[in-house]
């Protein structure tokens, strides 16, 4: 049997998963994809979170964020760490990734530095969005890094026959 893959959770999938059904059509199914992966494909991969994670879901509302919190409950954290920090502020130099979102940065930098396989996020705007992985990728071979393939939980349920 092989190794379980490596699926980094960026903020966006506890938030989808623990959140009420949002009356926006789109953001709906999203949650929906999201539950749908969590109940049926999350057992074939091996999940990780950072402390940005567990910071960034402790905001707000603060049932919500219990629920949240809940969600990840026992996964285990990868460090950011001072090479995951350089790499972060490398993605963050060139204004690729803003300043307003280093978060974003601090997550594509810890699953690199960390060798994780998948970076599961519904965020398209600075992670899943295909302009600027290519350009991510560039900054993260360069330090020695290699990129974890970021996607969302439509693209992660693979061939379940294959899995079981």
């Amino acid at each position: 049997m092989s190794e379980k893959a490596k699926v980094y959770l960026e903020t966006t999938i506890p938030s989808y998963l623990t959140a009420r059904l949002s009356s926006d059509l789109i953001t709906a199914g999203e949650q929906a994809i999201t539950r749908e992966w969590w109940e049926q494909r999350r057992v074939v991969y091996r999940l990780f979170i950072s402390e940005a994670v567990v910071e960034e879901v402790s905001r707000g509302d603060v049932e919500a964020s219990r629920w949240r919190l809940e969600a990840l409950s026992g996964l285990e954290e990868l460090a950011i760490d001072e090479a995951a920090i350089g790499l972060a502020e490398k993605l963050l130099e060139n204004g690729l990734i803003p300043q307003k979102a280093a978060a974003d940065a601090i997550h594509i930098a810890v699953a690199a530095r960390h060798g994780v396989d998948y970076l599961l996020t519904w965020n398209c705007r600075h992670l899943a969005n295909a302009e600027i992985i290519r350009q991510v990728s560039h900054i993260v071979d360069r330090e020695g890094y290699y990129v974890p393939i970021i996607c969302t939980p439509r693209e992660l349920f693979g061939e379940q026959e294959n899995e079981e």
